[in-house]
């Protein structure tokens, strides 16, 4: 059986590590109420960061139970994952759903950055328009 912890490692926590995942964003997914930003990194396993404004969600209890809601979903997913940087930013309005609801709201998410193609055309893309000056 594969090790569901969540350890020290699996965690973004400098500064420079989050200004990385938001300078080089390989990977976007998002709802109305979740940003998840993902960029590649030296380690052999994925890691998760939070950024959960007290702007948009007021008080500690509610930040606290999005971020166990998100972190239980990736120490489930986290051995099918890319060995990427995930940071997971918060919308307002997350607080009004139930705990189920966010469960199968960051699920979906982590399945649609774990398919190989997703979001890799759009940015090379982009990227071809750039260099072409248009």
């Amino acid at each position: 059986m594969p090790d569901l912890t969540f350890t020290r490692q699996l965690r973004i926590l400098k500064p420079a590590e989050f200004k990385r995942v938001f300078d080089h964003t390989e990977l976007r997914g998002s709802t109305p109420h979740l940003l998840v930003l993902a960029s590649a990194n030296e380690q052999a396993c994925p890691r998760l960061g939070f950024v959960i404004a007290k702007k948009q969600i007021k008080h500690a209890v509610q930040r606290n139970r999005i971020k166990r809601l998100i972190r239980e979903s990736f120490r489930h997913h986290q051995h099918d994952m890319l060995a990427l940087d995930y940071v997971i930013l918060a919308r307002s309005g997350l607080i009004e759903l139930d705990n189920q609801q966010i469960r199968e709201m960051i699920d979906g998410l982590w399945f649609r950055l774990k398919r190989p193609t997703h979001g890799r055309q759009a940015n090379s893309n982009r990227n071809k328009k750039r260099q072409s000056g248009r």
